[in-house]
């Protein structure tokens, strides 16, 4: 019995140390697994850097190659010969002729004297005997330089001034600690000097520098800031000990804080001596500010003053298409260390990324309409070209991603040619709404024809209704073309007759009220719909409940702009912006071509949801033919709504095409008078200052001409 216990004990001993071996062998594959899979994973790494580092350099060259003239030439020349095809296609009656005079002659002017002009400097060149140096300048960059230089001078700090600041800067009942948050790296040593004492100089006293150097190779920059140190108390600065990047040393420089407000500034940028006087003059006025901006400028290598960006008021949506805010950005600085600061892999487009965030949260955001940060321009700064840092595009396009994704929607983001901004598209979270169209018209049976063909041909959205509004009309081919369509069965249709004398207000109501749609869209009988998407486009917005009345791009037929926006207060009423330019725009820092907030636009096409209609209360018909459409507008504004302009929408409007001209007689003139003086007595406080216009911009003009 004991040998067998023996055995036994052997026996599983031997089995002990197999089980064991085994165990062994199975840790040692393992751990080779493991390291074969982070050798993996380290390779893989690699590629992708490879691939980023490729990707960029791509987009430096799509970006070079876009931004060069041969391309330019090019991209209008194809532009021409197509829109000269799609005008044979579409059957003008313009004859061949007319349409090479149009394009060739009046639009093809500029070209012609462009090349023209070449061909007669390399002329005078060979023939010249002294060398000579021609310089090429834009005839408008030229003008709107001279207007801010006219601009600069009339607010040119005097000593008058100087002491009237200081004056009122003593009655502030509230004196907050302001400290400004300077990420530092390699900073060219002049600049940075200059942004230092920039800040150094400033009229309002409680200020300090938060520095965070981000390991800078340079050893000039820690003497610089050393030296800075010695002279100011107020002067904080962390050298950290390895390279994290923007968004770390950002962090890094927040760490230091201990003022009520954040104010963020370049290392080589320079503040106006005003700027945080204006700042926390605004504080005091309004002290539930959660978030202050201002307008800037460019300032070159010789501190020359250049490209003003004169904002508008918060627009939550055009924030959406770029970082229209920039600079000065000052915060709350416990609620921007309550959104964990600046985020990691954002670099770039860090702060882009850090005000999508804060303005989630924190609501009360103001606007200074003042120059007070200047930009500088030199060969490494971003400001120096739009392509200079490509990596931040795809990072701002990834903040864009997680920004929609956070409010509920799946959005998409492209870049515009020259990465100048985005293409915002939004999905639709349903796609069998009911959209009724609401078409006002009075005979022009043609256009009315081209009109709804337009629609029922190229509309990819298929769930619509048509609702004609006939006011009045007599023409037997009008009742032809209407019985027509309610004879078929190709798309839901219904006309109600209206004969009392012309009232746009009121047709609007009226089609209103027989509409059974969840999207009004209000459209002219004189337009032509030439993007298949055009209702998706419009209610990928108007989906939204914080968004009123969405509007989009109108073209003459020459393809250029009669609608990309409505002003109020330009010519003492309101007109439509940037009307005669270039379909592609860009217009002012590519509005054209951006998703816009504005207070109002053009009722020739409008899509809202019905709820928005009939909280406003509808159409006013006060306003009989003019300004209706700005007065609902404004309407829905003052219910909490915003309105937008979305510029991947296109149609054609061949305006007033059925009412003519609204001055043409002695009794429209009057009744123009009348309207134009009910508007300005109802919407004053818009006149005076549209929200979504910038007061140091012209009200002469639709182009967004400096204020002389």
């Amino acid at each position: 019995m004991p040998q067998k216990g023996n055995i036994k004990e052997k026996l599983t001993l031997k089995e002990r140390n197999e089980l064991l071996d085994l165990k062994l062998k199975s840790r040692d594959e393992l751990v080779n697994e493991v390291v074969k899979s982070k050798n993996d994973i380290k390779h893989l790494h690699e590629q992708l850097n490879n691939a980023f580092r490729s990707i960029d350099q791509l987009i430096k060259r799509v970006a070079e190659l876009e931004s060069s003239k041969y391309y330019r030439f090019k991209k209008y020349i194809s532009l021409y010969i197509k829109r000269l095809r799609g005008n044979v296609k579409k059957g003008n009656k313009k004859n061949i002729f007319s349409i090479l005079y149009n394009y060739v002659f009046k639009r093809g002017g500029r070209i012609a004297r462009i090349i023209f002009a070449k061909v007669l400097k390399h002329v005078y060149l060979l023939v010249e005997i002294k060398k000579v140096m021609i310089i090429e300048v834009f005839t408008d960059i030229l003008s709107n330089q001279a207007d801010y230089n006219q601009f600069l001078t009339r607010r040119i700090l005097t000593k008058d001034k100087k002491k009237q600041i200081l004056k009122t800067q003593k009655t502030f009942s509230y004196k907050p600690l302001v400290s400004i948050v300077v990420p530092v790296y390699n900073p060219p040593i002049e600049f940075f000097k200059k942004a230092i004492d920039s800040i150094i100089n400033q009229y309002y006293g409680n200020w300090e520098i938060c520095l965070a150097d981000d390991c800078s190779t340079d050893e000039e920059v820690k003497e610089i800031i050393e030296e800075y140190r010695k002279k100011h108390t107020n002067i904080k600065v962390v050298y950290r000990t390895e390279n994290g990047h923007i968004s770390r040393a950002s962090n890094s420089a927040l760490e230091l804080v201990t003022g009520e407000y954040a104010l963020l500034m370049d290392q080589d940028d320079v503040l106006r001596e005003n700027a945080l006087f204006e700042i926390v003059k605004l504080i005091n006025e309004k002290p539930n500010a959660d978030l202050i901006y201002t307008d800037e400028d460019k300032i070159d290598e010789n501190d020359i003053h250049s490209v003003p960006h004169f904002k508008p008021d918060w627009s939550p949506d055009s924030l959406l298409s770029r970082n229209y805010l920039g600079h000065v950005c000052i915060f709350k600085t416990n609620q921007l260390k309550a959104i964990n600061g600046w985020r990691v892999g954002f670099e770039g487009s860090q702060d882009y990324d850090l005000v999508l965030r804060y303005t989630e949260k924190y609501t009360n955001i103001y606007h200074i309409p003042e120059v007070l940060y200047h930009w500088r321009i030199h060969q490494q700064s971003a400001a120096s070209a739009e392509s200079a840092k490509p990596y931040a595009y795809r990072a701002a396009q990834q903040a864009l991603t997680e920004a929609m994704e956070r409010r509920g929607y799946v959005g998409h983001f492209d870049f515009l040619d020259g990465f100048r901004g985005y293409q915002v598209r939004i999905d639709l979270k349903n796609t069998d709404d009911l959209v009724s169209i609401i078409i006002p018209t009075k005979n022009k049976q043609d256009y009315l024809i081209k009109c709804i063909e337009s629609i029922t041909k190229l509309s990819t959205y298929k769930n619509y209704e048509i609702i004609l509004i006939d006011n009045n009309s007599d023409e037997k081919g009008f009742f032809k073309t209407v019985d027509k369509w309610k004879n078929q069965s190709q798309f839901k249709f219904k006309v109600i007759r209206d004969e009392k004398s012309f009232n746009f207000a009121r047709l609007m109501n009226v089609g209103r009220a027989n509409a059974s749609g969840k999207y009004l869209i209000l459209l002219n009988n004189d337009t032509e719909v030439i993007t298949p998407d055009w209702i998706e486009g419009m209610m990928e917005h108007a989906q939204r409940p914080e968004i009123g009345v969405v509007g989009c791009k109108l073209l003459y037929d020459d393809d250029t702009i009669q609608h990309a926006g409505v002003i109020v207060g330009i010519a003492g009423v309101a007109s439509h912006a940037f009307i005669g330019d270039d379909r592609d725009g860009p217009g002012y820092f590519n509005y054209i071509n951006l998703l816009n907030n504005y207070s109002s636009l053009t009722a020739a096409c409008v899509m809202m949801r019905a709820e928005v209609y009939d909280k406003a209360n509808g159409f006013s018909e006060e306003f009989v033919v003019e300004y209706n459409d700005v007065d609902f507008c404004l309407k829905v504004l003052e219910e909490g709504y915003r309105n937008l302009y979305v510029p991947h929408v296109e149609l054609y409007h061949y305006e007033s095409i059925s009412r003519g001209h609204p001055h043409a007689t002695s009794e429209s003139y009057k009744r123009h008078v009348k309207e134009v003086n009910k508007f300005r007595k109802k919407w004053m406080k818009y006149i005076d200052h549209d929200p979504c216009y910038n007061p140091n911009l012209s009200l002469g003009t639709e182009h967004f001409n400096i204020k002389i």
